[in-house]
């Protein structure tokens, strides 16, 4: 894939800003626990990005999707697996949250866009530019001091990195659409979510918080946009390229970290997210020096 989608690029940054923003709104929830914030999250998802599919005319995709399940049992193995892959992720991402890692689950999600550019350099082939080169370098001295100061790497950060790139990979490999494949993943997960609420029912703390009701609805929305965003950028950008600009969403979620949830910066942290800043910077450039070139050469509509 050699031609750089705008579209793609204007996803990938919609969905870092999103997910950036959903701490935020965990905190909200904060009386209710991490397994209840995710089981909510599955149950109110599906409705939402189901609305999504109506408002967005997605609906033929959908049913065509479901048509291939027929004739494919093999997708009626992947979509589950990559449903238990997402799951896995959306319990990590808010239970760090919730109980002050935030920035070691941010230091995972520096990590993760190397091993994204790894994958697409492996499996698919892909080079990288020059400028694509020099970021990953720079976003990597940035990990590799990240790594030397605190000694060691937790599970809170080893696991988007292990959990999202075989996540990613298998999503291509369906060739599923972002919105169809995000409601069957739903649909897959949403059993073990009931059950999550029968055994650990949230119902005494929304008795005695109702306000909470107001915002379930919201998390379901923001959820399906942010994934439906993220899974359509997966799909039209390069892996690589997509891989690097995923350094968006930790480089914020740094931000929300310090200055939201009240978390410390360690020291000589400028070490570590100045050159992956840097790198930030350098990938938005070559993108659109890229994106300009194309536009230059696209032919003129009669």
């Amino acid at each position: 894939m050699n031609v750089l989608s705008g579209k793609g690029l204007g996803l990938s940054v919609l969905s870092s800003v999103l997910f950036a923003l959903m701490p935020v709104y965990f905190v909200w929830l904060a009386p209710l626990d991490g397994l209840q914030v995710v089981a909510l999250r599955v149950v109110w998802s599906l409705p939402m990005v189901l609305l999504l599919v109506v408002v967005l005319r997605e609906g033929k995709a959908l049913l065509a999707t479901l048509k291939r399940l027929v004739r494919e049992p093999r997708l009626c193995l992947a979509i589950p697996a990559a449903a238990l892959l997402m799951g896995i992720q959306w319990w990590v991402f808010v239970w760090a949250t919730m109980n002050g890692e935030a920035m070691a689950m941010s230091l995972g999600y520096f990590l993760l866009p190397l091993a994204i550019v790894l994958t697409g350099r492996l499996v698919y082939g892909e080079r990288l530019r020059p400028l694509q080169r020099l970021a990953v370098g720079c976003a990597l001295l940035g990990v590799i001091n990240e790594v030397w100061v605190t000694g060691a790497l937790s599970w809170v950060s080893l696991l988007p990195v292990l959990g999202y790139p075989p996540y990613f990979v298998l999503r291509r490999w369906m060739a599923v659409d972002a919105l169809s494949g995000f409601v069957l993943e739903m649909c897959c997960l949403l059993p073990f979510a009931l059950l999550a609420l029968h055994w650990f029912s949230p119902s005494l703390i929304l008795q005695q918080t109702p306000w909470l009701w107001a915002l379930l609805p919201g998390l379901g929305l923001l959820s399906a946009i942010a994934f439906a965003a993220m899974l359509a950028s997966s799909r039209m950008l390069p892996l690589s390229l997509f891989g690097i600009l995923s350094y968006v969403e930790p480089a914020l979620l740094v931000f929300v970290a310090l200055y939201v949830l009240g978390e410390q910066l360690p020291e000589g942290a400028i070490w570590t997210y100045g050159p992956i800043w840097l790198a930030v910077a350098w990938v938005c450039l070559d993108s659109a020096r890229l994106l300009r070139k194309q536009l230059r050469r696209a032919p003129a509509a009669p």
